[in-house]
């Protein structure tokens, strides 16, 4: 047993040159404050909700909005992450990528991270409500809800296709993005939210495939801890397939121009090869560090940062 799996969740760290309990200085406690809120996760989602509002207004969104939108979303998301801090806990304290998160180390206790996730639940709720619009809030919170009941609390534990369908929370911000700048949701606000649907699981079952050794400690059944790397390959393959297909349907529907084009089918043949350069190397049964699942886990992040630029540039080049 490690020192990880042998420490409880919520017990403080301790150096060995001192046993007793590790001080929480303020600074420390602050950015375990913020490390609860997933920073980098919320820098993704912000990454496809300010290029909608672009899109939605076919040009410059007002700053205004935008500054209030992704404030918003900060606190909707962070909220949501600190929810799924509290109840993973136990098996956070498991798994070495998430050793060093504030409940597990002690750091934040539950009952502080539990007040902290609820007053960011509801105050960014409100924030939409009064600052954006009422169907902004709305959709901010079903994906809140979304995230800690039907992703955290029901399919995460319990289903290879927790990240498939619990993924669905992490492609409303698209929505969220669109109708804070035009108070409806169109066509195009819902392919881009499918593009993020089908990029979510080939996105992360590479990140899975690499700390497969994790979440099979710690009982997650995530799809590479109950398939073979050559069957999660073929279904990288096959989500990227559509997600490709789907990020193509804009310009024919005319919500895009050349531009966005371009930049979708430039960096769709790149995913697509990178995907079926993985599946290659799976069925021949390579492993370890020859495998190189995290090539397309790095540069799927490109890829939807790139799609989505081009998104918030394509309406000034028509």
């Amino acid at each position: 047993m490690t020192a990880v799996e042998s420490r409880p969740a919520g017990a403080l760290s301790r150096s060995p040159e001192s046993p007793g309990p590790v001080n929480r200085p303020f600074g420390a406690r602050v950015m375990a404050f913020v490390a609860l809120t997933k920073p980098r996760v919320i820098e993704l989602l912000l990454m496809t909700t300010v290029p909608v509002m672009f899109l939605a207004a076919g040009g410059v969104p007002d700053l205004w909005l935008v500054l209030a939108t992704c404030l918003g979303g900060y606190m909707s998301a962070g909220g949501a992450a600190a929810f799924n801090m509290y109840i993973d806990r136990d098996i956070d304290a498991m798994m070495d990528r998430t050793s060093q998160r504030p409940l597990v180390t002690g750091m934040v206790s539950p009952r502080e991270c539990l007040v902290f996730a609820t007053a960011l639940a509801v105050g960014s709720t409100a924030w939409f409500w009064f600052l954006v619009n009422p169907l902004s809030a709305a959709l901010s919170l079903g994906a809140l809800l979304f995230y800690v009941l039907v992703y955290t609390m029901w399919l995460k534990r319990r289903t290879a296709q927790n990240i498939v369908w619990g993924g669905i929370a992490g492609c409303l911000p698209v929505l969220i993005g669109w109708s804070s700048v035009a108070n409806n949701v169109s066509w195009a606000a819902v392919i881009l939210f499918l593009v993020i649907f089908f990029w979510t699981p080939p996105h992360y079952w590479p990140l899975s495939m690499k700390v497969k050794d994790d979440y099979e400690r710690a009982g997650v059944p995530m799809l590479p801890v109950i398939a073979g790397n050559k069957a999660v390959a073929k279904q990288i393959v096959l989500y990227s397939w559509v997600m490709v297909g789907v990020s193509l349907l804009l310009q024919p529907l005319g919500y895009t121009g050349w531009f966005y084009t371009v930049v979708a089918v430039l960096c769709g043949a790149f995913w697509l090869k990178e995907a079926h350069a993985l599946q290659t190397r799976a069925k021949a049964e390579i492993t370890g560090a020859k495998l190189k699942e995290m090539r397309l886990f790095h540069w799927s992040i490109t890829y939807v940062s790139l799609l989505f630029v081009a998104v918030a540039v394509d309406p000034f080049l028509r």
